[in-house]
C-alpha cells in the first residue's frame, strides 16, 4: 500500500512538472481561442462520429466584439484523421443526427429567428431545409425506418388556441388560468368585439387585451413569471411533430393539448414514441412539479402513462437496442435530492422497477448494442465521470477519473467516443474501447495550450464539524518560486448544489489567468455541493452562510498553513449562491484584502419575489417569508442583515437582465454600503442574464474578468 501512496504521489509530481513545460502566460484574450466539443453522436456501426464544435470569432460588425459560432464536424473512428468540417454557413448548425444508414445527418439551424431542421447527405451537395414550420423545429430524432424526422416546437398558449390545424376545436385549458374573478377560463374565448375604451365591458376587455398584445401592458397572472432575462405573463407548452424525409413535406402533430413533453424518441421497432410531461387535467402546470413517462403509437394515437405518481418526478427515458428494457430517472419533487437510476422491462409496472444504487447525479443514459451495459454520466469529486452499469448484477464502474471531465460521448458497437475536458487541455475529441482502454486522442483543436504555462491542482481534504470529507484543490502560481510569498484567491462555486474541481470546463480559464498573474488559488466543495451523494448535498439545509462558510475558510487556512500564500494579500470571489457566500464571509470575516460577487443573493426575502429560482427559499428553509419560523431563518442567513461589518473594499456584478437571481439585491446591498461610506463599486452589465460567465457577450466576459483583476490589485499593493 505504501508503494502504491508513493507511486501515486511521483505521477502528481510528474505531471505538475510536466504542466509547466510552456513559457507563455495565460492571457485574457485567450479566453477567445476556446474551441468547445458536443453533441457527440455516433453512426449506428460505430465507425463514424459527428459533433459540434464552438468557437468564439470576431464580429464583422463590431472590432472590439466576438459572436459564438457553431459547426458540425465528422470523423471516421477507424483513423486518425483530422475531423472534417461539415457546416460553414454564418448561421452555424447544432444537434447532429445521424440516419439509420449512417448517409445522412439531421441538424438544426437559424431561419428567420427560428430552428429549422435541415438534411444533409454525405455523398455531397448541400444541406436542404427539411422544415419551415412557424413554430420552428428542435432536437431531430430519425425514425429506425429513416423515413421520418421527430422533432419539437415551442408554441405559446395564445398560439395553441388559435392555431385552427393543431386546435381544430379551439379548445381552451380544463385547468384553471388562475385569472381573479373567472371561474372556467372563459377569457380565453375569442372575443369579437371592436376595441373601444369607452365601449362596452366586452369592448373594454378587448382593448386591454390589444394593449397587452401589443405589449404597452404586461398581465401577470403566473406564479412563475420570470424568465432568465424578462418579465413575462406568456406560458409556452413544448410539443413533438414528425415530418417525411421528402422536399415539401409538412409536419404532423403527435402530442396534444395544453402541456409541455420532453426527451421523446422512437422505439428501436419504430412502431412507438417514449417521452416525458405532466398531464394532469387538474393542476395548473405552473404549478406542476410532477413528471411522468409515457409511451404512444408512433402516430401519437394510444397515449398510455407507463411511469408516474404524486409528488415525483420520471423522466430522462432511455430505450434499449433490443427495446425490451427502459432505463430512466426517478425522484421526489424537491430541488434537493439525488434522482434514482432504475430500469424495468418496457411493457412492465411499477412492480417490476429494478433500482440501481448510485449516489450520484445521473445524466446521458445510453445502453450498449448488446443490452449488456448502460452507460451514463455524473458529477463525481471533482470530475464529470463516465459509467458503466453491469445489468446482470446492477453494479456499477466507473470508467473515467474524478480528475477529468467527460462532457459529451456515444457508444454503438465496440467504439466509445467523448469529448473530454482536462487541466492540460479544455476540450477534445477521444476514441477508446467501450472499457475506457487504448485512448486515442482524435482532435487538435485546443493545441494552442501547449504554449502555455500551466498551474496544475493539487488535490487536498480534511474533515469538517460535520465528519464530512471536503476535497479542495490548490492551484499555485504559474510563475512560482519557492521561498517567494503570493496573492491567494479563494474561488467558490455556485449552486448551492454545483461541483468544481478538475474535470470542470466553465473555471478552466479564470483560474489560468489569476495564476499567470501571479496568484494562487483554492476552491473546494463545500457542505451542500452536488458530486458526493445526498447526504452531502443537504448538509446545508436551513444553513447556507455559517457551515459552507467554515469549509470554504478552512481549505482556504490549510493552503496559507503551506507558506507560500501571502496571508495579508487574501482575495476572495464567486458568483450566484457563490456571490452570496463572498457577502456573507466579509460580513462575518475582515481577514481579506478585497472581495468580488457576481449575480449574488443578499436577501432571502427579495430573492424569494424577484428571483426565478425562488423555489430555493422553500426548499432549503423549509416555508415561506410571511410564515414566523422561516421569517427568522431568513433574516439570520441574509448577508444583507450584517451589512454593516462590512469593511472589505467591495466590487459587486450583475447582468442587467439576470432574472435567476434578480438584480434589486444587488442594488440594495451596494446602496447600503454606499450610504455606509464603505470603499465599494456595483458594475451592471447591460443585457446580461445570469449565464454571463460560461456563455454571455464575450467583450463582458472579458470586462467582468478584468475589473476584478483591477479591482484587486488596487488593493493588494496597499500596506
Amino acid at each position: 500500500m505504501k508503494k502504491i501512496s508513493l507511486l501515486l504521489l511521483f505521477i502528481a509530481t510528474l505531471q505538475a512538472t510536466i504542466a509547466q513545460n510552456g513559457t507563455e502566460p495565460v492571457h485574457l484574450t485567450d479566453l477567445l481561442k476556446i474551441k468547445t466539443i458536443n453533441n457527440v453522436t455516433l453512426t449506428k456501426d460505430g465507425t463514424k462520429v459527428a459533433f459540434t464544435l464552438t468557437t468564439i470569432e470576431p464580429d464583422q460588425t463590431s472590432t472590439l466584439d466576438y459572436k459564438y459560432r457553431t459547426q458540425i464536424y465528422s470523423a471516421s473512428t477507424a483513423n486518425t484523421a483530422t475531423p472534417l468540417q461539415l457546416t460553414t454557413s454564418k448561421e452555424g448548425a447544432a444537434k447532429p443526427a445521424w440516419s439509420p444508414d449512417g448517409k445522412q445527418l439531421a441538424f438544426t439551424r437559424s431561419v428567420e429567428d427560428k430552428s429549422q431542421v435541415f438534411i444533409l447527405s454525405l455523398d455531397g451537395g448541400e444541406s436542404m431545409q427539411l422544415t419551415s414550420h412557424k413554430y420552428g423545429a428542435n432536437n431531430p430524432k430519425w425514425s429506425p425506418d429513416g423515413k421520418k424526422i421527430l422533432f419539437s416546437s415551442s408554441l405559446s398558449l395564445q398560439e395553441l388556441i388559435a392555431d385552427s390545424t393543431l386546435n381544430k376545436s379551439h379548445d381552451i385549458p380544463t385547468w384553471a388560468m388562475e385569472k381573479p374573478g373567472f371561474t372556467n377560463n372563459e377569457h380565453l374565448l375569442p372575443n369579437s368585439d371592436k376595441p373601444n375604451p369607452n365601449g362596452s365591458l366586452s369592448q373594454i376587455r378587448a382593448y386591454l387585451e390589444k394593449n397587452a398584445v401589443d405589449k404597452k401592458a404586461i398581465v401577470l397572472n403566473k406564479l412563475n413569471f420570470q424568465s432568465e432575462s424578462a418579465i413575462s405573463s406568456e406560458m409556452t407548452y413544448n410539443h413533438f411533430f414528425d415530418i417525411n424525409v421528402t422536399k415539401d413535406a409538412a409536419p404532423r402533430l403527435l402530442t396534444k393539448g395544453f402541456y409541455s413533453f420532453t426527451n421523446a424518441d422512437y422505439t428501436p421497432d419504430g412502431k412507438q414514441l417514449i417521452f416525458s410531461g405532466d398531464m394532469d387535467t387538474a393542476e395548473n402546470p405552473d404549478r406542476s412539479l410532477e413528471s411522468e413517462i409515457y409511451l404512444a403509437d408512433s402516430d401519437g394515437t394510444n397515449l398510455k402513462m407507463i411511469l408516474g405518481e404524486k409528488d415525483k418526478r420520471y423522466s430522462n427515458a432511455s430505450v434499449s437496442h433490443s427495446g425490451k428494457w427502459l432505463a430512466f430517472l426517478f425522484s421526489s419533487t424537491s430541488f434537493v435530492s439525488v434522482p434514482t437510476l432504475a430500469i424495468m422491462p418496457i411493457n412492465g409496472t411499477e412492480k417490476d422497477i429494478i433500482t440501481i444504487p448510485f449516489d450520484r447525479n445521473k445524466t446521458n443514459l445510453i445502453w450498449s448494442t448488446d443490452d449488456k451495459h448502460l452507460y451514463f454520466t455524473g458529477q463525481s469529486n471533482g470530475g464529470n465521470v463516465l459509467n458503466k452499469v453491469t445489468i446482470a448484477t446492477r453494479k456499477v464502474d466507473s470508467l473515467s477519473s474524478s480528475e477529468i471531465g467527460i462532457t459529451s460521448f456515444d457508444i454503438a458497437n465496440k467504439t466509445l467516443v467523448y469529448s473530454k475536458t482536462a487541466i492540460s487541455n479544455p476540450s477534445e475529441l477521444y476514441f477508446s474501447t467501450t472499457d475506457f482502454k487504448k485512448e486515442r486522442k482524435a482532435s487538435t483543436f485546443n493545441d494552442w495550450v501547449q504554449t502555455k504555462k500551466l498551474s496544475f491542482p493539487e488535490k487536498k481534504t480534511f474533515v469538517n464539524d460535520l465528519g464530512m470529507t471536503i476535497e479542495y484543490w490548490v492551484m499555485k502560481p504559474a510563475n512560482y518560486q519557492a521561498g517567494e510569498k503570493y496573492p491567494l484567491l479563494l474561488e467558490i462555486h455556485g449552486g448551492p448544489s454545483a461541483m468544481w474541481g478538475p474535470g470542470e470546463e466553465s473555471m478552466w480559464h479564470e483560474y489560468q489567468y489569476f495564476c499567470s498573474k501571479g496568484y494562487g488559488v483554492v476552491y473546494s466543495n463545500p457542505r451542500g455541493s452536488g458530486g458526493y451523494g445526498l447526504d452531502f448535498l443537504r448538509g446545508n439545509i436551513n444553513d447556507w452562510g455559517k457551515g459552507p462558510a467554515s469549509d470554504v475558510l478552512t481549505a482556504l487556512d490549510k493552503t496559507i498553513d503551506q507558506g507560500w500564500a501571502d496571508p495579508d494579500k487574501l482575495l476572495i470571489t464567486g458568483g450566484s449562491y457563490a456571490g452570496y457566500l463572498t457577502a456573507w464571509i466579509i460580513s462575518h470575516d475582515n481577514r481579506f484584502k478585497a472581495a468580488c460577487a457576481q449575480r449574488g443573493v443578499y436577501d432571502l426575502n427579495t430573492f424569494f419575489g424577484e428571483g426565478n429560482a425562488w423555489r430555493l427559499v422553500p426548499n432549503y428553509f423549509g416555508g415561506y417569508p410571511w410564515e414566523t419560523k422561516v421569517k427568522e431563518i431568513l433574516a439570520r442567513e441574509s448577508p444583507l442583515t450584517y451589512v454593516e461589518n462590512i469593511k472589505t473594499p467591495f466590487i459587486i456584478f450583475h447582468g442587467g437582465n439576470d432574472r435567476r437571481t434578480g438584480f434589486v439585491q444587488g442594488e440594495m446591498m451596494y446602496r447600503s454600503l454606499k450610504v455606509l461610506g464603505r470603499p465599494v463599486e456595483y458594475v451592471v452589465h447591460p443585457g446580461a442574464t445570469h449565464e454571463i460567465t460560461r456563455n454571455g457577450d464575450n467583450r463582458q466576459r472579458m470586462d467582468q474578468m478584468l475589473r476584478t483583476y483591477e479591482f484587486f490589485e488596487r488593493w493588494i499593493a496597499k500596506k
